[in-house]
């Protein structure tokens, strides 16, 4: 497959997808999805408000961008992940719907407009993610405070969380600029593990995200941590307890835990549905080994409820 990479083209599903060094396998008969995965289809007038919005000042959400399934509700109560420096990521990894390809510029009225749209929506409490930035000297970091600088500025009384790029290869730099004007929450997911980061998560590095979760800890010992992870990708259960054990030798605060959903018939296929009860039974875990916080769930995103987890943790 000829794949165009000019700059701004942004590629979904086969073309994203055909040139990772571990090549997808499906499974033969793709897994059928069970009862208790149901998302509800969005209606409201909200959710026509939000999305109108954010057309409005040409923003995106990691809501939209990465198909959430739980778009509907979190749009109809107001609310929104940004995902800023663009729409476009450097990485190529194959549970993510986010498209691949060469990013634009930064748009340096970014902060201001997503400043703008959180002072008009009211938020309380706002989270900004973004795609990867490989082509930046700081991955992105600078871009980030900007943000927060701007909210602080428009929204001083709404709390801050950052879902953040590994800044692989940049992350000195990187840490050393949020430290400018850090988060209230800071964010960064590690997905899966280690033994399966080559095919799902290619160009990351499992310790490395572990690394930055316990070096901004460090640094700002009162600011929560925050990690996710998802179900359904080849792990097992032991693996998945040895995630959460390596999260607190790492002093991360709280937990996110979902089912992943496949995308489409080209990214990594659902190996298994992990049952409710298995859910519960990994979030007892989690308290008992010192999280402040887990939201473990089949539909269970990392913001969704964002406000609500951290306000369990952050005073």
């Amino acid at each position: 497959m000829i794949v165009d990479n000019k700059e701004g083209v942004k590629h979904r599903d086969e073309s994203k997808l055909s040139r990772i060094p571990i090549k997808v396998v499906q499974l033969d008969e793709p897994l059928k999805k069970p009862e208790w995965i149901k998302v509800k289809i969005p209606t409201s007038d909200k959710f026509k408000e939000v999305k109108n919005l954010l057309r409005e000042h040409n923003l995106h959400t990691v809501c939209e961008e990465a198909s959430c399934p739980n778009i509907g509700e979190c749009f109809s109560k107001g609310t929104a992940t940004f995902m800023i420096m663009g729409d476009i990521c450097t990485r190529r990894c194959t549970f993510c719907d986010v498209g691949h390809g060469r990013p634009k510029p930064l748009d340096p009225n970014e902060p201001k407009e997503v400043a703008r749209s959180v002072a008009i929506l009211k938020l309380k409490y706002v989270v900004i993610t973004s795609v990867d930035r490989d082509d930046l000297r700081d991955g992105g970091a600078s871009h980030f405070v900007e943000c927060i600088k701007e909210i602080r500025k428009t929204s001083p009384d709404t709390q801050i969380e950052i879902l953040v790029p590994d800044f692989r290869g940049r992350l000195d730099k990187a840490l050393e600029i949020l430290a400018e004007n850090p988060p209230d929450v800071l964010n960064h997911n590690l997905e899966t593990t280690k033994r399966l980061y080559k095919q799902i998560r290619p160009g990351s590095d499992y310790q490395h995200s572990l690394n930055l979760l316990k070096r901004f800890k460090d640094m700002h010992p009162n600011i929560a941590t925050k990690s996710g992870i998802m179900a359904g990708l080849g792990e097992t259960d032991d693996e998945i307890k040895e995630i959460l054990q390596d999260m607190r030798n790492h002093n991360i605060d709280m937990l996110t835990l979902g089912q992943y959903l496949q995308p489409s018939k080209y990214h990594a296929p659902v190996m298994r549905f992990m049952h409710p009860d298995k859910f519960k039974e990994i979030e007892a875990f989690a308290y008992q080994i010192g999280f402040k916080h887990a939201a473990v769930g089949a539909l269970v995103r990392s913001s969704y409820h964002a406000d609500e987890q951290a306000h369990q943790v952050i005073r």
